[in-house]
């Protein structure tokens, strides 16, 4: 499955990762000093639900389009906001990715690079950056270089979402790479890392690879929506965070609960735990 963000748009896991971006987001921005914020796979930042990709998977619909409007905790606020913002009332047609969402909670004193391969999304990603008037930045370029290279660069804070396609078959390697390099050049940075979640295989693979580079404590999130059984689907997502502000993990569990409640399946659960640290 290709996890490209324009394909998949305001679906389930959508709303689990950027519920969480916007509530880690308005954690880290309450201190006041600057902040660098790195999106490793940022996509086009901004998505037309009515494209023809959309309305024929439905994702949206049994995502976004389900959840807004019914009864949310308020981790979800900032999220509900920012999509109601950009659409007609009691309508769902346009979905922030997670470039809007970093735009809308960056400060003058921040900065924020977005990396795109894709010409095509890098084309509208950049669009969307300099509209905004906003420090930020859209970089063609692989996104996990980048992340380490500011890492090393970059004087202050350190923000770092990765949040690849899984179009390559050494994501989930180049991940943990990632994050180790990242965190030895700026220890305490923070990472957040969004995974499908398929088969506890995969999964706990993914999870030996961070026990292996000796983090801080990491919180891992799992957003079961129905049951491990079929390893060729999506089941679920997985979110994990290293470096995040005191008390985001108690939202990250609310945050798995609503959804998994709202959209999910007999036999799904939500899951929060950590390694490390």
């Amino acid at each position: 499955m290709n996890y490209r963000h324009a394909f998949h748009a305001g679906n389930f896991a959508d709303l689990v990762k950027h519920a969480a971006l916007t509530r880690l987001l308005a954690r880290l921005m309450a201190d006041p000093s600057p902040l660098t914020v790195v999106d490793t796979h940022a996509g086009a930042g901004l998505y037309d639900l009515t494209d023809a990709h959309q309305a024929r998977s439905k994702e949206a619909e049994a995502g976004v389009a389900r959840l807004i409007g019914h009864d949310l905790p308020p981790e979800f606020d900032a999220l509900v906001a920012a999509v109601e913002a950009r659409n007609a009332p009691g309508k769902v047609e346009t979905y922030p990715g997670s470039p809007s969402l970093i735009l809308d909670a960056l400060r003058p004193q921040d900065r924020y690079l977005a990396c795109e391969l894709r010409p095509d999304d890098h084309g509208r990603l950049g669009t969307l950056l300099k509209r905004s008037g906003k420090p930020a930045q859209a970089r063609l370029t692989d996104g996990y270089d980048a992340a380490v290279e500011m890492a090393r660069e970059a004087e202050g804070r350190l923000f770092v979402l990765i949040d690849p396609p899984f179009e390559r078959p050494d994501d989930y390697v180049r991940i943990a790479e990632t994050l180790g390099a990242v965190l030895k050049a700026k220890p305490r940075a923070t990472v957040l890392v969004w995974l499908p979640l398929k088969d506890l295989e995969t999964l706990d693979g993914y999870v030996r690879r961070l026990e292996a580079l000796n983090l801080p404590r990491t919180v891992v999130a799992e957003a079961r929506l129905k049951p491990l059984h079929d390893p060729m689907k999506m089941n679920g997502c997985v979110l994990t965070a290293t470096g995040a502000p005191k008390g985001f993990e108690a939202e990250l569990q609310v945050i798995c609960d609503a959804v998994v409640a709202g959209l999910g399946a007999p036999g799904g659960k939500a899951k929060v735990w950590s390694v490390g640290g």
